[in-house]
């Protein structure tokens, strides 16, 4: 089956490894994420209200929190089935603005 992509032109195939095709990546820094945190009018956000304020997926802000928690920078729970809520410990609280 050398060739068939499944609907997808062969020309617009593009593998995994090859970085060139999946153009530029965006470049958002820790202390950009953590910002986020420090602005937030809630003390703790979802990855995908994080993710809703920068460049990048849900999935890689998710990875991204996940680093944060495992430097200590970030702490999280489990909510519900699936939903994970992130907060940074001594930088948000639950005061209003």
């Amino acid at each position: 089956m050398e060739g068939f992509y499944f609907g997808i032109s062969r020309s617009s195939f593009r593998c995994m490894g090859d970085e060139q095709s999946r153009g530029p990546q965006p470049q958002v820094s820790d202390g950009e994420l953590l910002e986020i945190f420090r602005e937030a009018e809630d003390p703790a956000l979802t990855a995908t209200e994080v993710a809703g304020q920068v460049s990048i997926a849900r999935r890689s802000v998710y990875d991204r929190l996940k680093k944060l928690e495992d430097s200590g920078e970030l702490r999280s729970k489990k909510v519900g089935g699936r939903t994970t809520v992130w907060w940074y410990p001594g930088h948000t609280d639950t005061v209003s603005k």
